[in-house]
């Protein structure tokens, strides 16, 4: 297609025989392929068509008003002439600069942008970057990489590329809002987590006292890693028996947690315990300090922690679950004392729907005995009193 030509745009009416009676269809092309779209049940009936129903007449003119558009939205692509890459660039600095997302999320979207976007779509105009390229591209990233929670990421990167673009460019539609969505199916019942029991394995298998407290706290109190990175003294009330959730230690810095907001969480009493043991230590007790400090005092490496937790599962003889999993083991245990609300509230989830995949583990010992009522006769009387 010549750069300054308007892509060829035409289409047709026509009727199709349904169960119902027959109905009006339009079909039409335009810069993103072939399209068709059921108008609505033909018009036999004498004078005006009631609403809802189509004549020749009336169909010819929802086409035309669909051709018009496309038309419109042909000639609007032909003059933008900018690179997937320059919109990339775009998107990620109103990212930076205007959205204020956190350091780590931008060095996450730049990463996906450079390694998976780039190379497919970065020289190509933004005009020629159409639905259906977009549709093959992500098969083709599918079969080879086979993991579909980030082809789902990197298309709504894609959808946000376009959006921006809209507004900077004058870009007149989003081609990743036509891509059929991929459908993500979550099982909770494959969720795994730690026994309590479990957890005090790994504690006394722990290589140093700091580790044991670290483990016992993130499944006892639901912090993330980054959380209990950054964790002070100040943040432990041993007084109010809470721990408050104020930061996250990620790539150097202490961000905001996950959620964007801080939290309070019930400091239980083994780990009120297992910190204040903890906190007989000789330095860096201060209410600044950090409650597990790295080797120089400052942050903890978090590779090396989970090479050390790595490590102290084999040694305890337990089944290889990661360290985000004793985040699981609080939540699947929490539920089973309190409501989804409360177990909201203390692991921070924006969505009370990523919570309620812990129900799946909620014991039903008490709804057990309510429901056996409904099947209790007098044989089953005299059975248990014999």
């Amino acid at each position: 297609m010549h750069p300054h030509r308007t892509p060829p745009v035409s289409g047709h009416v026509f009727t199709a025989d349904r169960k119902r009676g027959s109905v009006w269809y339009m079909k039409w092309r335009d810069a993103n392929g072939q399209h068709q779209k059921a108008l609505g049940p033909d018009w036999t009936g004498k004078g005006k068509p009631n609403p809802g129903f189509f004549r020749k007449r009336e169909a010819e003119a929802a086409l035309q008003a669909q051709l018009t558009d496309a038309r419109r939205g042909a000639a609007a692509r032909t003059r933008t002439r900018v690179t997937f890459a320059d919109a990339a660039e775009g998107w990620l600095r109103h990212g930076e600069q205007v959205r204020r997302l956190k350091r780590s999320t931008l060095g996450d979207y730049r990463s996906a942008v450079s390694c998976h976007l780039l190379p497919a779509f970065g020289s190509a105009r933004l005009e020629d970057v159409t639905a259906q390229r977009i549709e093959r591209w992500r098969g083709e990233w599918l079969a080879e990489h086979n993991h579909r929670r980030q082809a789902i990421k990197l298309l709504a990167i894609i959808h946000g590329i376009f959006e921006r673009a809209r507004k900077e460019y004058g870009l007149s539609e989003n081609p990743a809002a036509e891509v059929e969505r991929l459908r993500l199916r979550y099982d909770p019942a494959d969720l795994d987590f730690y026994s309590p029991e479990e957890v005090w394995a790994l504690v006394r298998a722990a290589a140093s006292e700091q580790d044991g407290s670290m483990y016992l706290t993130a499944a006892f109190s639901g912090l993330r890693r980054g959380e209990l990175v950054a964790l002070r003294w100040r943040d432990v009330d041993f007084e109010q028996r809470a721990i408050r959730v104020q930061g996250s230690f990620s790539l150097g810095e202490v961000v905001t947690p996950k959620s964007g907001k801080g939290r309070s969480v019930p400091l239980v009493a083994d780990v009120a315990t297992q910190l204040a043991r903890l906190r007989q230590r000789e330095r860096l007790t201060g209410p600044d300090d950090p409650v597990f400090p790295g080797v120089t005092g400052d942050h903890l490496d978090a590779s090396a922690l989970r090479r050390r937790f790595a490590a102290v599962r084999k040694a305890a003889a337990l089944r290889p679950l990661r360290f985000h999993d004793l985040r699981h083991t609080f939540g699947s245990l929490a539920i089973n004392q309190a409501s989804i609300v409360q177990v909201q509230a203390w692991m921070g989830h924006a969505d009370v729907q990523t919570t309620s995949r812990y129900l799946h583990h909620k014991s039903r010992a008490d709804e057990a005995d309510l429901l056996a009522r409904a099947f209790e006769t007098d044989t089953s009387e005299s059975l248990k009193a014999a």
